[in-house]
């Protein structure tokens, strides 16, 4: 009767929002072109010059 639930810590193929881009589009349009341009999570948070620190 209700959807069989994922296992703890399993990841679903698709998320709530891809499944409405592809239903809708990006902004709402369907067929429209994405005009958003991802930037990776990580390279957002290395930092381009790395301190070594100081040893003791």
């Amino acid at each position: 009767m209700t959807k069989p639930r994922e296992q703890n810590g399993v990841e679903p193929s698709q998320s709530e929002d891809d499944i409405q881009r592809e239903q809708l589009g990006p902004r709402g349009v369907p067929g429209a072109p994405d005009p958003a341009k991802m930037t990776p999570q990580r390279a957002k948070k290395t930092p381009k010059h790395i301190d070594p620190g100081r040893t003791a």
